[in-house]
């Protein structure tokens, strides 16, 4: 890991951020924007603005969190109608589009103690004072886990921690082996869908999953509703569909799930678990973990209940059973179009799912009011007479919460299309108080940061991105702060701008970036509301969020501006906003990583086979304890990276061509033919898919992208460069040299492009 910046990367920021800023602070020209251009855009912003209310972001939300509004449920289709009409009042052409998705819903859930005593949990969320919706249960699905098998099981218990691989290596050390037995485990450490997927590869036959009030609840602040943390009977619901394989339906993968679509049967369908789960609250997983016996878990396993926390297995054994139904259900997305008046075949997309697990207001409301208002604004600068030169496409997804259905199945019914016009697609989801937090496509940071530098934040009246500057660089100097957190703050101390994260999967980004090579973002507000704590439960309500996470909206407000700017920079840019030079330094960051990540396992590696080989671990264990040695691992070799570092080479001397050329261009006047500055642009918006690899990834092709994808082991979370990191973490050395070459081979292609982009911009009419 790099721990010194570059000076020629930060020459570079300053020579471009220098283009951008005028003598008396304000803005020079925009990325892709001529001087001239650029005064009639910030005048375009000016009027966009004017039209943001905080108060229709308010009564959007009380309305479309009045009733449970989960995919096929009466309310999700009353706020798909509403939505629609919205948008045609405000001059949008929309339009409806129907896929039919296996989504199954819970007929019968049990989990109850049959051993040494018996207890059976509630599953279900009672009213709290103060919060309306609380008391609506009729049309509310219990707690359950989406895409978990029908089953009916009885085994002893074993707690196993969050369930990550870690967990289990820790098991097998102290002889615990969870075959045959059913495990509980906590939230937190890794997405919820992993833990029962590990839990039936090492043998399970059920899985509970349980909030710990240290994570989220009394352990972290006051518990709603006096505070803003999980109660007692909360309960995280959620999807365990196997997304890291392929999101989406899972009976159409690669295809859109129209009525005529062919489908898989459901045994055939890889993304399904194999046995039955249910999340119960921590009330409810009190009496079961009380009842394990067996050794004393480690000190970082255990949470905030009034319990000495056990391994077992026994005395507890349980009795968990599921019976779902196993039908299609009616994802309705709202799509809305407004035709650009110069470049209509090239497409600027905006999303924002509406489907909740209950009432959603957090997840996804606040996101979804915020994108609202954006297209009701623009429909007022349509209704006196101004057009977007791209067209815009604003998108309401459904069935995002089950497993991303709603977006994927439309990207994939329009996957042609798409990659033949779309230039951006741009993301939100839950929003709240706080900082701005974007990741995505890296060649478009710049367009992000100016963004950012042009909203103030609502509570400091600084700019947004002077926070979030000052946050990062703050941040930085924690004692608990990572290195690659610390590198970032010093790289913004030392006058950087904020990079952008990588995307992995969790959002409706997904299909468009992962799967097509569409460049993505995904930004949104937060860090300083308090609503993790009723995530994905009934008590993520309007209520709540006007307390805890965004009173008065002003931030939704802030959101609306942030992402508005975006999408109509990227519509009305002479030439599309790419400054590239910040991929080179992050892929190359993320090469400087793997390289450390090979040099350390072989240290660890080397260490470890020491220690097994003079039978030390013997000698270090409590006689007392079972302990067992961790198993022998292979040795690392000497991996060949060469194709990796010489691609990056060349990306270094492309990206920084091809931005002095865009610099050059600007300062000039973007001054190119239609037919020029038309290649231009249609090399630049096909740059993400040279990213591509139509063969995919190891075990799951959907996913095609080489930068980017999320963690097969880990989830949402994004994985850099993935074939070649997850082949290094499996000990898979032939697939890290493989994936060496497709990596070197993508960044060729990226290359390419871009030199032809970049010689297009020097060259004159």
């Amino acid at each position: 890991m790099r721990s010194a910046i570059s000076p020629l990367f930060l020459s570079s920021i300053f020579a471009s951020w220098a283009l951008l800023r005028a003598a008396d602070g304000g803005p020079q020209s925009l990325a892709g924007f001529a001087t001239e251009s650029t005064k009639a855009q910030l005048a375009v912003e000016q009027r966009f603005d004017a039209q943001l209310r905080a108060d229709d972001q308010k009564e959007w939300m009380e309305q479309m969190a009045s009733a449970p509004n989960h995919v096929g449920s009466p309310h999700d289709k009353v706020n798909a109608e509403f939505l629609l009409a919205k948008y045609k009042e405000w001059g949008w052409d929309a339009r409806v589009e129907e896929f039919e998705v296996l989504y199954p819903t819970p007929k019968k859930t049990v989990v109850e103690l049959v051993a040494p005593q018996k207890f059976a949990a509630k599953l279900q969320e009672p009213a709290v004072a103060g919060d309306r919706t609380s008391t609506q249960v009729a049309d509310e699905l219990p707690p359950y886990h989406a895409f978990a098998a029908d089953g009916d099981v009885t085994a002893e218990l074993v707690y196993v921690n969050q369930g990550m691989p870690d967990d289990y290596k820790e098991l097998a050390q102290n002889g615990i082996d969870v075959k045959g037995r059913i495990v509980i485990v906590r939230y937190g450490g890794g997405w919820r869908g992993l833990k029962p997927k590990f839990a039936y590869e090492h043998g399970a036959v059920g899985c509970i999953i349980y909030s710990d009030p240290r994570d989220d609840g009394y352990g972290a602040g006051d518990a709603y509703p006096k505070g803003a943390f999980r109660p007692a009977d909360g309960v995280q619901r959620g999807s365990v569909l196997d997304m890291p394989v392929y999101p989406g339906d899972p009976l159409t993968p690669d295809v859109g799930a129209t009525k005529e679509a062919k489908r898989l049967a459901i045994k055939d369908a890889r993304t399904i678990l194999k046995i039955p789960v249910l999340p119960i609250s921590h009330a409810d997983a009190l009496p079961l973990l009380a009842a394990l016996d067996g050794e004393v878990v480690p000190e970082k396993w255990r949470g905030a209940l009034p319990i000495t926390y056990h391994f077992g297995p026994g005395p507890a054994k349980v009795h968990l059973s599921v019976q779902s139904e196993w039908t299609l259900k009616t994802a309705r997305d709202v799509i809305a179009v407004m035709k650009g008046s110069e470049h209509p075949d090239e497409w600027v997309l905006r999303g924002n799912h509406f489907d909740g697990w209950v009432f959603g207001a957090s997840d996804p409301l606040s996101g979804q009011v915020a994108l609202m208002a954006e297209a009701k604004a623009i429909g007022a600068l349509a209704r006196d007479g101004w057009r977007p030169k791209r067209t815009l496409v604003y998108c309401s997804w459904d069935a995002e919460e089950p497993g991303l259905l709603g977006s994927t199945e439309w990207a994939e019914a329009h996957a042609a299309e798409l990659q033949q016009k779309a230039v951006l697609y741009l993301n939100s989801d839950g929003n709240e108080r706080g900082f701005l937090h974007a990741s995505g496509s890296h060649a478009l940071q710049t367009l992000v940061n100016q963004a950012a530098d042009s909203v103030i934040d609502p509570q400091t009246k600084a700019t947004v991105l002077k926070r979030q500057r000052a946050k990062l660089i703050v941040g930085a100097t924690a004692s608990d702060t990572s290195e690659e957190m610390k590198r970032i703050g010093k790289l913004v101390a030392a006058g950087g701008t904020p990079p952008l994260g990588a995307l992995g999967a969790g959002s409706d980004y997904t299909a468009f970036i992962d799967h097509l090579g569409i460049a993505s973002l995904n930004i949104g507000f937060g860090g300083e509301g308090d609503t993790g704590g009723v995530y994905h439960s009934a008590y993520d309500s309007f209520d709540h969020f006007t307390r805890f996470g965004d009173p008065g909206f002003a931030y939704g407000v802030a959101l609306s501006q942030t992402a508005g700017r975006v999408m109509l920079r990227m519509a009305n840019a002479d030439v599309l906003p790419h400054m590239t030079d910040s991929f080179h330094e992050t892929v190359a960051q993320y090469a400087t990583e793997l390289h450390k990540l090979a040099d350390t396992m072989r240290e660890n590696t080397e260490q470890m086979h020491r220690v097994l080989d003079e039978k030390l671990h013997a000698l270090a264990a409590d006689p007392t304890k079972t302990s067992r040695p961790p198993e022998r691992e292979a040795a690392v070799p000497v991996l060949n990276f060469a194709p990796l570092d010489n691609a990056l080479l060349r990306l270094k001397k492309s990206t920084r061509t091809f931005d002095d050329a865009m610099t050059t261009a600007q300062k000039t006047g973007l001054k190119f033919d239609a037919a020029k500055r038309t290649g231009i642009n249609a090399t630049l918006r096909a740059l993400e898919q040279t990213l591509l690899d139509p063969a995919g990834l190891p075990g799951r092709d959907w996913f095609r992208h080489m930068i980017y994808a999320p963690g097969l082991k880990t989830g949402y979370g994004a994985k850099t460069l993935p074939g070649i990191r997850e082949a290094i973490e499996d000990r898979r050395w032939q697939d890290a040299e493989k994936f060496s070459v497709a990596v070197a081979n993508a960044l060729g292609r990226y290359c390419d492009a871009l030199d032809n982009a970049g010689a297009a911009l020097k060259s004159r009419n």
